[in-house]
């Protein structure tokens, strides 16, 4: 059994000073910016078998010790988003900060320690005498999971399948917790899917409106139903599924002139008690209902996905309960994760990882606590899954 790491070892810990390796480089995505060569070489040092995998401008590997099954593969990626103002950071946010038992820089919590607390829990596991596991241990790593991700994660996991290879459990490593690490496990993610909607009118001048159309005026009503409408009632591992309106733009700037067209941007996260096909048809069917001249071009993030039950699942629940002492609570709260594209290969998969309290945000930080205890926790369940078998 782990225990909760020492002080002492939280001071100078191999996970701690990775962490830092990696925050060093500016992988402002879908740039990597050396971060997997440094994964890479510390890979193949402990017999693992890598390959690179370039698409498109995105770097990406795939990496496996052992053979045969169960294939348990640790999903991460080292692009992070853009640092936003620098002088409102303390200090740069590619220049690794320790300050009051945390560690400061972009990619901290989301999620260059996760991928660092992977790498070290998997080099305890090997040094500790389970060199001979049985089962592969994988590890799938990319540089686009803060942009697009159409040349990421969902492409390596096609490549797979085109070879026959089936993963049968996915850890990701994004940022789960919510006060402390490990209290919350992610065991799914709602669907997201996005409409691009422009609403046609007439331009002409404000003061003669019976020459014109008004796209605002005509859509008003619309969009009120829109954002008003309750898709469903969630059921017991996901809320509600919801709308909101991100974007509204019309008109030309002036005062004095109705707009000719009107554009809206809205998104739904919807569980599985919807499909793509079922809201694209009822969204039609209020616009078509209201008369509407319109154009709707939509993109689909990802499909909901569930593993309710499960060894992945019970493990990872177990072993965290081992090295904190508290229950975990699984959930399917907040955004999408790249466990979107090997969801739908039968895998199971969950996510658990760091406090997210500060991702994507000015000075982005991570407890030095909470990482170490994280790789505790990953070395455990390797122990679980793998060891004696």
């Amino acid at each position: 059994m782990q225990t909760q790491p020492t002080s002492e070892t939280k001071k100078n810990s191999e996970t701690i000073d990775l962490t830092m390796q990696l925050i060093k480089r500016p992988s402002i995505s879908p740039e990597d910016a050396g971060c997997q060569e440094i994964l890479i070489d510390r890979l193949s040092k402990i017999g693992f078998d890598v390959e690179r995998l370039k698409f498109g401008s995105t770097s990406n590997f795939w990496a496996t010790h052992g053979s045969g099954a169960p294939i348990l593969a640790f999903l991460g990626h080292t692009d992070v988003v853009p640092t936003g103002p620098w002088e409102e950071w303390q200090s740069p946010p590619f220049e690794p900060r320790i300050k009051d038992g945390h560690l400061y820089g972009r990619g901290a919590a989301d999620m260059k320690s996760g991928i660092a607390a992977f790498l070290t829990a998997v080099e305890r596991f090997l040094k500790a005498g389970n060199n001979e596991h049985k089962g592969t241990i994988a590890f799938i790593i990319t540089s686009d999971e803060e942009a697009s991700a159409v040349d990421g994660t969902i492409k390596v996991i096609e490549h797979l399948s085109n070879k026959g290879i089936r993963i049968d459990y996915g850890l990701v490593g994004e940022p789960s917790s919510q006060h402390t690490v490990g209290d919350t496990i992610k065991n799914g993610r709602r669907g997201s899917l996005t409409c691009a909607l422009k609403i046609i009118g007439q331009q002409g001048h404000v003061a003669y409106p019976e020459k014109a159309d008004n796209p605002i005026h005509k859509a008003m009503k619309a969009l009120d139903e829109l954002v008003s409408t309750r898709w469903d009632e969630g059921d017991q591992f996901f809320p509600p599924t919801s709308l909101q309106i991100s974007n509204i733009n019309g008109g030309t700037g002036a005062d004095n002139v109705i707009p000719g067209s009107m554009d809206v941007l809205f998104n739904f996260r919807f569980s599985t008690e919807q499909t793509e096909a079922i809201l694209k048809q009822k969204v039609h069917e209020i616009l078509d209902r209201h008369k509407l001249n319109y154009e709707a071009k939509w993109r689909l993030s990802g499909h909901p996905f569930l593993t309710s039950q499960g060894k992945l699942l019970e493990t990872i629940m177990a072993a965290t309960r081992e090295v904190t002492g508290k229950e975990p609570r699984p959930s399917t709260e907040g955004g999408t994760s790249d466990g979107r594209f090997l969801a739908p290969t039968g895998a199971e998969v969950v996510e658990l990882g760091v406090i997210n309290a500060t991702i994507h945000k000015v000075n982005e930080n991570v407890s030095i606590a909470d990482v170490d205890t994280l790789s505790a926790i990953y070395e455990r369940i390797l122990e679980l899954i793998f060891a004696g078998q």
